[in-house]
């Protein structure tokens, strides 16, 4: 009898917390009719979520307009979500081999995400394609209201997971549901036109979809992704506004150290 040894995606996997990495026990099966409908209305809401999406993100900070948009895109997903059929919000595992609704975890979860892209925004601020992104996206936060900008981006937060991993997840069927779910979910940030929004896409969708897949439902996702949007939107502003002010001040400096420009003024402007 020759033994069969066990291939790289079963060590990954074996490597993995328990969390992500085993299935709960679930009953999602839907009639054909009912699945069709799913991928027409899910079809649908990513079209136009995606174009509210790169639109407001396209208006000025602190902008009614902005506001409305950013609104616009978290009902649409929400309504779409919730339009295409039902959902569940999954289960977690017991050491008893009992089943609860997940709480704990993916709010230390969506924590440790943030302690790494925290990280990763420490080297992303010194490439300068980055910096620009991140810092285009971090004017929201800058110029708006804190209480609106709080509230627009719980409320895109659990709205995506309501669409991408609720109704988008059903929609793709039993093959490879996290990839498709991801990749849709970058396309659809794509409208944004911001690399650094594509990249934390892709990188947050592919968690996300394992948390659905393990899970079997949209709430350990929707609490981590709001654990981690909150912690980035405490932190990570901060962090981008040292830098301007301490790129501004250097800058004075050097002016100040350079009195020969100052005092080539042309006729015209004494």
């Amino acid at each position: 009898m020759r033994l069969v040894r066990p291939g790289l995606r079963d060590r990954v996997v074996a490597a993995l917390p328990r969390w992500i990495a085993e299935q709960v026990p679930r009953d999602h099966q839907e009639s054909d009719a009912a699945f069709r409908k799913r991928r027409k209305v899910v079809a649908a809401t990513a079209l136009t979520g995606a174009g509210l999406l790169g639109a407001g993100l396209s208006t000025r900070p602190d902008s009614p307009q902005f506001y409305g948009l950013t609104g616009a895109t978290a009902a649409t997903w929400v309504v779409g979500g919730l339009a295409s059929g039902k959902l569940h919000l999954g289960h977690q595992a017991r050491r008893d081999a009992t089943l609860a609704r997940p709480v704990v975890v993916p709010v230390l979860v969506g924590a440790g995400a943030f302690a790494a892209f925290y990280a990763a925004a420490l080297v992303a601020r010194r490439i300068p394609v980055l910096d620009r992104a991140i810092g285009s996206v971090l004017q929201y936060a800058f110029q708006g209201s804190d209480r609106l900008v709080l509230l627009t981006t719980l409320a895109n937060g659990a709205a995506e997971e309501v669409f991408f991993r609720g109704a988008l997840y059903a929609a793709v069927g039993r093959r490879n549901p996290v990839a498709v779910s991801t990749g849709v979910y970058v396309l659809a940030t794509t409208a944004t036109r911001n690399p650094a929004l594509v990249l934390a896409s892709a990188a947050m969708g592919a968690l996300f979809g394992l948390q659905r897949w393990a899970s079997g439902g949209i709430q350990a996702p929707i609490l981590t992704h709001l654990t981690w949007s909150v912690l980035m939107l405490r932190f990570l502003p901060p962090l981008f506004r040292r830098q301007r002010v301490a790129a501004a001040a250097g800058t004075e400096s050097t002016n100040a150290a350079s009195p020969s420009s100052s005092r080539s003024t042309s006729p015209s402007s004494m």
